[in-house]
Protein backbone atom coordinates (compact mmCIF):
# COMPACT_ATOMS: atom_id res chain seq x y z
CA UNK A 1 0.00 0.00 0.00
CA UNK A 2 2.74 2.44 0.92
CA UNK A 3 4.57 1.80 -2.35
CA UNK A 4 1.54 2.60 -4.53
CA UNK A 5 0.47 5.79 -2.73
CA UNK A 6 3.09 8.09 -4.33
CA UNK A 7 2.14 6.82 -7.80
CA UNK A 8 -1.54 7.50 -7.14
CA UNK A 9 -0.83 11.00 -5.84
CA UNK A 10 1.43 11.68 -8.82
CA UNK A 11 -1.43 10.78 -11.14
CA UNK A 12 -3.84 12.98 -9.20
CA UNK A 13 -1.47 15.95 -9.44
CA UNK A 14 -0.96 15.34 -13.17
CA UNK A 15 -4.71 15.26 -13.79
CA UNK A 16 -5.11 18.45 -11.71
CA UNK A 17 -2.32 20.11 -13.75
CA UNK A 18 -3.95 18.98 -17.00
CA UNK A 19 -7.32 20.38 -15.91
CA UNK A 20 -5.74 23.60 -14.66
CA UNK A 21 -3.69 24.28 -17.80
CA UNK A 22 -6.48 23.23 -20.18
CA UNK A 23 -9.21 25.30 -18.55
CA UNK A 24 -6.76 28.10 -17.73
CA UNK A 25 -5.62 28.65 -21.32
CA UNK A 26 -9.24 28.56 -22.51
CA UNK A 27 -10.36 31.18 -19.99
CA UNK A 28 -7.31 33.40 -20.53
CA UNK A 29 -7.80 33.21 -24.31
CA UNK A 30 -11.38 34.40 -23.80
CA UNK A 31 -10.27 37.16 -21.43
CA UNK A 32 -7.57 38.45 -23.79
CA UNK A 33 -9.67 38.27 -26.96
CA UNK A 34 -12.82 39.88 -25.55
CA UNK A 35 -12.65 41.40 -22.06
CA UNK A 36 -9.09 42.74 -22.43
CA UNK A 37 -9.66 43.80 -26.03
CA UNK A 38 -6.62 42.04 -27.55
CA UNK A 39 -8.44 41.00 -30.72
CA UNK A 40 -5.63 39.16 -32.53
CA UNK A 41 -6.42 35.41 -32.55
CA UNK A 42 -3.79 34.53 -35.19
CA UNK A 43 -1.01 36.33 -33.31
CA UNK A 44 -2.18 34.68 -30.09
CA UNK A 45 -1.88 31.28 -31.79
CA UNK A 46 1.59 32.29 -33.03
CA UNK A 47 2.60 33.01 -29.42
CA UNK A 48 1.27 29.57 -28.39
CA UNK A 49 3.18 27.77 -31.12
CA UNK A 50 6.40 29.67 -30.39
CA UNK A 51 6.19 28.62 -26.73
CA UNK A 52 5.41 25.04 -27.78
CA UNK A 53 8.49 25.05 -30.05
CA UNK A 54 10.85 26.23 -27.28
CA UNK A 55 9.38 24.16 -24.44
CA UNK A 56 9.10 21.03 -26.60
CA UNK A 57 12.81 21.18 -27.40
CA UNK A 58 13.69 21.67 -23.73
CA UNK A 59 11.37 18.85 -22.58
CA UNK A 60 12.34 16.27 -25.20
CA UNK A 61 15.93 17.09 -26.22
CA UNK A 62 17.22 18.42 -22.88
CA UNK A 63 15.07 17.04 -20.03
CA UNK A 64 14.29 13.72 -21.79
CA UNK A 65 10.63 13.73 -20.72
CA UNK A 66 10.03 11.53 -23.77
CA UNK A 67 12.49 9.55 -25.86
CA UNK A 68 13.36 11.71 -28.86
CA UNK A 69 12.29 10.26 -32.19
CA UNK A 70 13.78 11.42 -35.47
CA UNK A 71 12.16 12.29 -38.80
CA UNK A 72 13.44 9.61 -41.15
CA UNK A 73 12.52 10.89 -44.59
CA UNK A 74 11.37 13.88 -46.63
CA UNK A 75 8.04 12.11 -47.13
CA UNK A 76 7.52 11.81 -43.36
CA UNK A 77 8.48 15.48 -42.95
CA UNK A 78 5.90 16.45 -45.60
CA UNK A 79 3.25 14.47 -43.75
CA UNK A 80 4.08 16.24 -40.48
CA UNK A 81 3.92 19.60 -42.30
CA UNK A 82 0.45 18.72 -43.57
CA UNK A 83 -0.69 17.84 -40.05
CA UNK A 84 0.80 21.09 -38.79
CA UNK A 85 -1.29 23.13 -41.25
CA UNK A 86 -4.51 21.43 -40.12
CA UNK A 87 -3.47 21.77 -36.46
CA UNK A 88 -2.77 25.51 -36.93
CA UNK A 89 -6.06 26.04 -38.70
CA UNK A 90 -8.03 24.34 -35.91
CA UNK A 91 -6.36 26.38 -33.15
CA UNK A 92 -6.80 29.69 -35.01
CA UNK A 93 -10.49 28.97 -35.69
CA UNK A 94 -10.99 28.00 -32.04
CA UNK A 95 -9.41 31.27 -30.88
CA UNK A 96 -11.47 33.28 -33.38
CA UNK A 97 -14.66 31.66 -32.07
CA UNK A 98 -13.86 32.80 -28.53
CA UNK A 99 -14.09 36.43 -29.69
CA UNK A 100 -17.78 35.95 -30.44
CA UNK A 101 -19.23 33.17 -28.26
CA UNK A 102 -18.98 32.31 -24.54
CA UNK A 103 -16.63 29.58 -23.31
CA UNK A 104 -19.64 27.53 -22.16
CA UNK A 105 -21.11 27.42 -25.68
CA UNK A 106 -17.64 26.87 -27.18
CA UNK A 107 -17.26 23.76 -25.01
CA UNK A 108 -20.72 22.49 -25.95
CA UNK A 109 -19.84 22.66 -29.65
CA UNK A 110 -16.34 21.22 -29.08
CA UNK A 111 -17.89 18.17 -27.43
CA UNK A 112 -19.09 17.07 -30.89
CA UNK A 113 -15.53 16.05 -31.87
CA UNK A 114 -16.42 12.29 -31.83
CA UNK A 115 -19.19 12.96 -34.37
CA UNK A 116 -16.81 14.56 -36.85
CA UNK A 117 -14.13 11.93 -36.16
CA UNK A 118 -16.60 9.14 -36.98
CA UNK A 119 -17.72 10.93 -40.16
CA UNK A 120 -14.16 11.56 -41.41
CA UNK A 121 -13.07 8.02 -40.50
CA UNK A 122 -15.96 6.62 -42.55
CA UNK A 123 -15.46 8.94 -45.55
CA UNK A 124 -11.65 8.83 -45.74
CA UNK A 125 -10.54 5.41 -44.49
CA UNK A 126 -13.90 3.59 -44.79
CA UNK A 127 -13.80 2.75 -41.09
CA UNK A 128 -17.20 1.44 -40.04
CA UNK A 129 -18.67 1.12 -36.57
CA UNK A 130 -21.74 -0.87 -35.52
CA UNK A 131 -25.19 0.75 -35.52
CA UNK A 132 -25.18 1.32 -31.73
CA UNK A 133 -22.03 3.44 -32.02
CA UNK A 134 -23.56 5.59 -34.74
CA UNK A 135 -26.86 5.79 -32.84
CA UNK A 136 -24.99 7.23 -29.86
CA UNK A 137 -23.97 10.17 -32.07
CA UNK A 138 -27.62 11.29 -32.36
CA UNK A 139 -27.74 12.85 -28.86
CA UNK A 140 -24.30 14.40 -29.51
CA UNK A 141 -25.68 16.39 -32.44
CA UNK A 142 -29.14 16.91 -30.93
CA UNK A 143 -27.55 18.38 -27.81
CA UNK A 144 -25.69 21.04 -29.80
CA UNK A 145 -28.88 21.90 -31.71
CA UNK A 146 -30.68 22.40 -28.38
CA UNK A 147 -27.73 24.33 -26.94
CA UNK A 148 -27.62 26.59 -30.01
CA UNK A 149 -31.34 27.30 -29.84
CA UNK A 150 -31.13 28.09 -26.14
CA UNK A 151 -27.89 30.12 -26.20
CA UNK A 152 -28.62 33.76 -25.22
CA UNK A 153 -25.25 34.91 -26.66
CA UNK A 154 -25.48 32.96 -29.92
CA UNK A 155 -23.35 34.43 -32.72
CA UNK A 156 -23.52 32.78 -36.14
CA UNK A 157 -19.93 33.54 -37.22
CA UNK A 158 -18.54 32.45 -33.83
CA UNK A 159 -20.59 29.25 -34.06
CA UNK A 160 -19.29 28.53 -37.60
CA UNK A 161 -15.70 29.12 -36.47
CA UNK A 162 -16.15 26.79 -33.49
CA UNK A 163 -17.70 24.04 -35.66
CA UNK A 164 -14.83 24.50 -38.14
CA UNK A 165 -12.23 24.22 -35.35
CA UNK A 166 -13.91 21.10 -33.97
CA UNK A 167 -14.13 19.38 -37.35
CA UNK A 168 -10.50 20.34 -38.12
CA UNK A 169 -9.35 18.70 -34.87
CA UNK A 170 -11.23 15.55 -35.82
CA UNK A 171 -9.81 15.67 -39.35
CA UNK A 172 -6.28 15.97 -37.93
CA UNK A 173 -6.72 12.87 -35.75
CA UNK A 174 -7.94 10.81 -38.74
CA UNK A 175 -5.23 12.27 -40.98
CA UNK A 176 -2.62 11.44 -38.36
CA UNK A 177 -3.83 7.83 -38.31
CA UNK A 178 -3.39 7.65 -42.08
CA UNK A 179 -0.14 9.58 -42.54
CA UNK A 180 1.82 8.21 -39.58
CA UNK A 181 0.37 4.70 -39.47
CA UNK A 182 3.48 2.64 -40.24
CA UNK A 183 5.67 1.54 -37.32
CA UNK A 184 8.64 3.46 -38.69
CA UNK A 185 6.71 6.73 -38.89
CA UNK A 186 4.69 6.71 -35.67
CA UNK A 187 5.51 9.56 -33.28
CA UNK A 188 4.25 10.03 -29.74
CA UNK A 189 2.39 13.27 -28.99
CA UNK A 190 5.47 15.00 -27.52
CA UNK A 191 7.66 14.31 -30.54
CA UNK A 192 4.87 15.20 -32.95
CA UNK A 193 4.49 18.57 -31.22
CA UNK A 194 8.28 19.02 -31.27
CA UNK A 195 8.23 18.91 -35.08
CA UNK A 196 4.80 20.44 -35.73
CA UNK A 197 5.16 23.56 -33.55
CA UNK A 198 8.12 25.16 -35.43
CA UNK A 199 6.38 24.43 -38.75
CA UNK A 200 3.25 26.07 -37.34
CA UNK A 201 5.30 29.15 -36.44
CA UNK A 202 6.59 29.31 -40.03
CA UNK A 203 3.00 29.18 -41.35
CA UNK A 204 1.60 31.65 -38.82
CA UNK A 205 4.20 34.44 -39.22
CA UNK A 206 3.13 35.38 -42.80
CA UNK A 207 -0.55 34.82 -41.89
CA UNK A 208 -0.21 37.24 -38.95
CA UNK A 209 1.63 39.86 -41.01
CA UNK A 210 -0.95 39.59 -43.77
CA UNK A 211 -4.17 39.47 -41.72
CA UNK A 212 -3.20 41.29 -38.50
CA UNK A 213 -0.77 43.89 -39.88
CA UNK A 214 -0.83 46.28 -36.92
CA UNK A 215 -0.50 43.67 -34.16
CA UNK A 216 3.19 44.31 -33.35
CA UNK A 217 2.76 48.08 -33.12
CA UNK A 218 -0.47 47.68 -31.14
CA UNK A 219 1.18 45.24 -28.69
CA UNK A 220 4.19 47.51 -28.14
CA UNK A 221 1.94 50.53 -27.62
CA UNK A 222 -0.28 48.53 -25.25
CA UNK A 223 2.75 47.24 -23.31
CA UNK A 224 3.95 50.81 -22.78
CA UNK A 225 0.62 51.60 -21.14
CA UNK A 226 0.11 48.27 -19.37
CA UNK A 227 3.09 45.90 -19.04
CA UNK A 228 0.73 43.17 -17.83
CA UNK A 229 -0.07 42.29 -21.46
CA UNK A 230 3.43 40.83 -21.87
CA UNK A 231 2.96 38.66 -18.79
CA UNK A 232 -0.52 37.64 -19.93
CA UNK A 233 0.84 36.53 -23.31
CA UNK A 234 3.79 34.70 -21.77
CA UNK A 235 1.66 32.93 -19.16
CA UNK A 236 -1.03 32.09 -21.70
CA UNK A 237 1.50 30.70 -24.19
CA UNK A 238 3.24 28.66 -21.48
CA UNK A 239 -0.08 27.13 -20.44
CA UNK A 240 -0.78 26.25 -24.08
CA UNK A 241 2.34 24.07 -24.01
CA UNK A 242 1.55 22.54 -20.62
CA UNK A 243 -1.83 21.42 -21.97
CA UNK A 244 0.09 19.16 -24.38
CA UNK A 245 2.68 18.09 -21.79
CA UNK A 246 0.13 17.15 -19.11
CA UNK A 247 -2.05 15.45 -21.73
CA UNK A 248 0.93 13.24 -22.62
CA UNK A 249 1.80 12.54 -18.97
CA UNK A 250 -1.78 11.72 -17.94
CA UNK A 251 -2.10 9.30 -20.89
CA UNK A 252 1.26 7.74 -19.97
CA UNK A 253 0.26 7.24 -16.33
CA UNK A 254 -3.34 6.16 -16.97
CA UNK A 255 -4.72 5.23 -20.39
CA UNK A 256 -6.22 6.81 -23.49
CA UNK A 257 -9.68 5.68 -22.30
CA UNK A 258 -9.23 7.30 -18.89
CA UNK A 259 -8.11 10.47 -20.67
CA UNK A 260 -11.31 10.42 -22.71
CA UNK A 261 -13.48 10.07 -19.57
CA UNK A 262 -11.54 12.82 -17.80
CA UNK A 263 -11.88 14.98 -20.91
CA UNK A 264 -15.67 14.75 -20.77
CA UNK A 265 -15.63 15.85 -17.13
CA UNK A 266 -13.12 18.63 -17.92
CA UNK A 267 -15.52 20.18 -20.40
CA UNK A 268 -18.25 20.33 -17.76
CA UNK A 269 -15.85 21.90 -15.24
CA UNK A 270 -14.76 24.48 -17.84
CA UNK A 271 -18.39 25.42 -18.48
CA UNK A 272 -19.15 25.94 -14.77
CA UNK A 273 -15.93 27.90 -14.11
CA UNK A 274 -16.39 30.12 -17.18
CA UNK A 275 -19.97 31.00 -16.24
CA UNK A 276 -18.86 31.88 -12.69
CA UNK A 277 -16.00 34.07 -13.96
CA UNK A 278 -17.50 35.77 -17.03
CA UNK A 279 -21.11 35.80 -15.76
CA UNK A 280 -22.40 35.11 -19.28
CA UNK A 281 -26.13 34.35 -19.35
CA UNK A 282 -27.11 30.69 -19.68
CA UNK A 283 -30.51 29.16 -20.29
CA UNK A 284 -31.99 25.90 -19.08
CA UNK A 285 -32.32 24.78 -22.71
CA UNK A 286 -28.67 25.57 -23.37
CA UNK A 287 -27.41 23.64 -20.33
CA UNK A 288 -29.76 20.74 -21.09
CA UNK A 289 -28.41 20.65 -24.64
CA UNK A 290 -24.82 20.56 -23.40
CA UNK A 291 -25.69 17.77 -20.91
CA UNK A 292 -27.30 15.79 -23.75
CA UNK A 293 -24.17 16.19 -25.88
CA UNK A 294 -21.91 14.97 -23.05
CA UNK A 295 -24.26 12.02 -22.45
CA UNK A 296 -24.03 11.18 -26.16
CA UNK A 297 -20.21 11.31 -26.04
CA UNK A 298 -20.21 8.92 -23.05
CA UNK A 299 -22.62 6.53 -24.82
CA UNK A 300 -20.47 6.73 -27.96
CA UNK A 301 -17.33 5.84 -25.97
CA UNK A 302 -19.09 2.91 -24.30
CA UNK A 303 -20.48 1.65 -27.62
CA UNK A 304 -17.00 1.81 -29.21
CA UNK A 305 -15.52 -0.15 -26.29
CA UNK A 306 -18.21 -2.79 -26.61
CA UNK A 307 -17.70 -3.06 -30.38
CA UNK A 308 -13.92 -3.34 -29.93
CA UNK A 309 -14.26 -6.17 -27.36
CA UNK A 310 -16.60 -8.12 -29.64
CA UNK A 311 -14.19 -7.85 -32.60
CA UNK A 312 -10.96 -8.66 -30.78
Amino acid sequence: MTMSAPIEWTTVWMVAAWYGSNIGVLLLNKYLLTNYGFGFPIFLTLCHMTACSVFSYVAVAVMKVALQQSVKSKVQFAKIAGLSVVFCFSVVCGNVSLRYIPVSFNQAVSATTPFFTAIFAFLIIKKREDWLTYAALIPVVAGVIFASGGEPSFHLFGFIMCITATSARAFKSVLQEILLSSDGEKLDSMNLLLYMAPLAVAFLIPATLLMEKNVVGFTIELAQKDIKIIWYLFFNSSMAYFVNLTNFLVTKHTSALTLQVLGNAKGAVAVVVSVLIFKNPVSFMGMAGYALTVLGVILYSEAKKRYSRIHL
